[in-house]
């Protein structure tokens, strides 16, 4: 029996909440999603209610499986983290129809960028590993000659005229493209805004692969049914062939040229139209002799004008001006523009619904207007999106390219199943095999990597260590704007790897070490964005341009140790590397000390394989002065403050070092490998990578010297470097270690497997491995 004042508590609460529905019915009945609804209107808008609103225009969606084209001018690093989360809002809604959510037509990415850009991109999209999705990249640098003439004042530099030549420069074979900023977020399904091609003029039913609008009522079709299969019906008479380019109009007074005293911008029709999404008919652009039309055009206007002050949004809108029978306005919903004099809300508060929000302003999501607060939730909800979550297939349509394999200057490579053992063998990353340095296009079809995780055993003791081993994680290099270092001979990259819980270790580390360092960070999205924000707050951090981060997103249940390792590695540029851990500070004076040992011993002149040792030492005090030389650690080490790292859980780990050597060594001294020798070294940068089985606490040091030993490197142990070990809270994978006999299990069974590989790649040579483990084994 309910207490007696649980009746009376449960009527109340279900009176309130049926007043919160019918509250919510009447405030936003008539949009669902935004609940913004007023009688604005643009005042002397030309083009009506077209500009308004898309309620009354419904064009039937392209064709299940057709190519949907994408052009992207992206350059730098922050417009590649810019273009992520625009493809996760695209890739978002063209699975928000169907459910379960799957995509219904494939997406070709057009990329224009520049170096960076395209180092980051290609590197994301490969491990994105989206099906069905197509990129080619072009490359910005060629296009610069056809624009540098153009004076420009905008933010976006030589890079924001560049959608001026996509005519010129995208394949002859495409007819239609969209073209998109970086800095737009889409809420709606991209194939709507591709079926608004069929609104413009100069086409009849039959051209189309789906039914043409009249141009009497645009939301109709003729009395055409919308199957793309019936015939155009004679009431449907093509118009003329003219307009080539889909434009909303500019939502503020820009173009008025009202804004303030003397401001005089270019010519436009109206208010004028924002580029920030177009839509180009490309074949039709290229009839009327567009490169011509808009160079005389642009020369025409530079007679009197200094510059452009909004980059190619000024020469079209030039072009427009003179021949506005060119231009098809789109409903306002497909550009909702939040500059700083926007006048969005004359759209968004009468629209049903909101298609692309733009971000045009050079604040972007610091822009102040009245419900700027409402979009940029919208656009945080993708930055922090888990990008695996749009690993879709594509709902019954045909790859378009054999499954698994990249095509790279025409020659179709293996570029994932095949891989995936040689990784899981030696660590070399599949990003080896298909370097891609060409244009390329890219489709990756995960299915064949799903079947693999199919076929484990979830029940099986190790099923998390394999299960790991079959995951390809997002990687995002070079997250933040970084400066390379200048070319030195001696040169060395700290490399070393992270999660969140060690991000407090990051400025300490900065303060110790002043040479260039290569990051990787496991994250999730929304960490990724917590990171972000903690380095552009941290006057340390941020004054640091000589810092690689490059995001590993999370993904499986076990940490990829090596994996983070080995994409820090394969981003430094230094010719050596200082392989490091994250909770160790090296000794102040290390970087300067290293660069001159690399000189002395002349590594770089001779072919001399070597591994320089940095001794290990650790503090169990989370205070303690560091000291600022051999001497000064000497005198903690006597006093008890320091320790010989891990000598008393895992003293063969560093027993090797010979540290009562080190105490009184003048000179760097040889020592011998030896069982579960694990030390800190300074390498050349194309030294072996780790082995990305060892996932987790355990052995993937270990199994990276023992690479390096039968490779046959000197060990050279530096009499005055050090690095001392930070105390922190254990990680979840060392407590599973020692607390789980079946976690230590799995780990024996890489190891096992691990000396089978060896003795593959280096036959008799690797007994002594073999050996030396089983020795240590039979002591345990």
């Amino acid at each position: 029996m309910l207490p007696r004042g649980r009746p009376r508590a449960l009527g109340a609460a279900t009176l309130l909440l049926l007043l919160l529905v019918v509250v919510g019915f009447f405030l936003f009945g008539r949009d669902p999603e935004y609940g913004l609804r007023a009688a604005a209107t643009f005042e002397g808008d030309p083009y009506g209610s077209r500009n308004r609103s898309a309620s009354g225009l419904h064009p039937p969606l392209p064709p299940k499986c057709e190519l949907l084209h994408v052009a992207i001018v992206c350059a730098g690093h922050n417009s590649s983290r810019e273009v992520i989360t625009l493809v996760k809002s695209v890739l978002f809604y063209s699975h928000a129809r169907l459910f379960p959510p799957k995509r219904k037509n494939p997406l070709h990415l057009h990329l224009v960028t520049d170096a960076v850009a395209r180092n980051i991109l290609e590197t994301l999209f490969r491990t994105w590993m989206v099906p069905a999705v197509v990129i080619r990249f072009y490359d910005a640098e060629e296009l610069k000659p056809l624009i540098s003439w153009i004076p420009n004042t905008h933010y976006s530099g030589l890079y924001g005229l560049m959608k001026l030549v996509l005519p010129s420069i995208l394949p002859l074979s495409l007819a239609r493209v969209i073209v998109l900023d970086t800095d737009v977020t889409f809420s709606s399904d991209i194939a709507e805004l591709w079926a608004l091609f069929a609104h413009f003029s100069g086409e009849t039913p039959a051209t189309l692969p789906w039914s043409a609008p009249s141009p009497a009522y645009p939301g109709s079709c003729c009395g055409l049914a919308r199957s793309p299969h019936l015939q155009a019906a004679p009431s449907c008479p093509p118009l003329p062939d003219k307009q080539v380019v889909g434009l909303v109009e500019n939502q503020s007074d820009w173009y008025l040229g009202n804004l303030w005293k003397n401001h005089r911008p270019w010519p436009a029709l109206g208010r004028g139209f924002n580029t920030g999404v177009i839509l180009l008919w490309l074949d039709r652009l290229r009839q009327t002799g567009w490169e011509q039309m808009w160079t005389l055009m642009a020369k025409r206007e530079l007679l009197t004008l200094t510059a452009t002050s909004l980059a190619d949004q000024d020469v079209f809108n030039a072009v427009i001006k003179e021949h506005p029978e060119l231009v098809h306005p789109l409903p306002c919903v497909w550009n909702v523009q939040l500059s700083d004099h926007t006048l969005a809300e004359r759209c968004y508060l009468e629209a049903a619904d909101l298609k692309v929000i733009h971000w045009n302003s050079p604040k972007k999501l610091r822009v102040k207007n009245k419900h700027a607060e409402f979009f940029r939730n919208l656009h945080l909800t993708f930055l922090g999106y888990d990008g695996k979550l749009l690993r879709r297939e594509l709902f019954g349509c045909p790859n378009q390219l054999p499954p698994g394999a990249e095509q790279v200057r025409g020659a179709t490579l293996p570029c994932l199943w095949e891989v995936l053992p040689l990784w899981t063998q030696v660590g070399l990353g599949w990003r080896a095999r298909c370097p891609g340095p060409a244009p390329f296009f890219l489709s990756l079809d995960p299915a064949q990597l799903q079947q693999a995780l199919a076929q484990l055993d979830e029940e099986e003791p190790c099923f998390e260590f394999w299960q790991q081993q079959l995951t390809v994680h997002r990687v995002h290099i070079t997250f933040l704007p970084h400066q390379p270092p200048p070319p030195r001979p001696h040169d060395v990259t700290l490399v070393a790897q992270l999660s969140m819980d060690r991000l407090q270790m990051l400025e300490a580390l900065c303060r110790h070490w002043s040479g260039p360092m290569s990051l990787a960070l496991y994250l999730t999205d929304a960490e990724a964005q917590q990171f972000l924000h903690f380095v552009e707050t941290s006057p340390v951090l941020s004054a640091r341009k000589d810092v690689a981060y490059h995001i590993v997103y999370r993904d499986g249940p076990l940490y990829p140790v090596n994996q983070l390792r080995n994409v820090a590695l394969a981003q430094a540029l230094t010719p050596y590397v200082f392989l490091s851990d994250i909770d160790f500070l090296p000794a102040y004076s290390l970087y300067d000390y290293l660069r001159a040992s690399i000189e002395q011993l002349e590594l770089g002149s001779r072919p001399r394989k070597a591994a320089l040792v940095v001794p290990a030492f650790e503090t169990l005090h989370y205070r303690f002065s560091f000291p600022n030389s051999k001497a000064e650690l000497l005198t903690l080490l006597d006093a008890g403050s320091l320790h010989i790292f891990r000598y008393h859980e895992w003293p063969q780990g560093h027993a090797p070092t010979a540290y009562a050597h080190w105490r009184e060594a003048q000179a760097p001294y040889q020592v011998q490998w030896a069982a579960d020798y694990e030390p800190y070294v300074v390498v050349p940068r194309d030294c072996p990578r780790y082995d990305p089985r060892f996932v987790g606490f355990g052995w993937n040091k270990v199994a990276h010297i023992i690479e390096l030993d039968a490779q046959e490197y000197e060990l050279l142990v530096l009499p005055e470097a050090f690095s001392i070990h930070l105390p922190h809270a254990p990680s979840l994978d060392i407590s599973r270690f020692r607390s789980s006999p079946a976690y230590r299990d799995c780990l024996q069974a890489l190891k096992e497997e691990f000396h089978q590989d060896l003795s593959r790649r280096y036959g008799a040579a690797a007994l002594k491995y073999l050996t030396a483990l089983q020795q240590s084994q039979s002591r345990a």
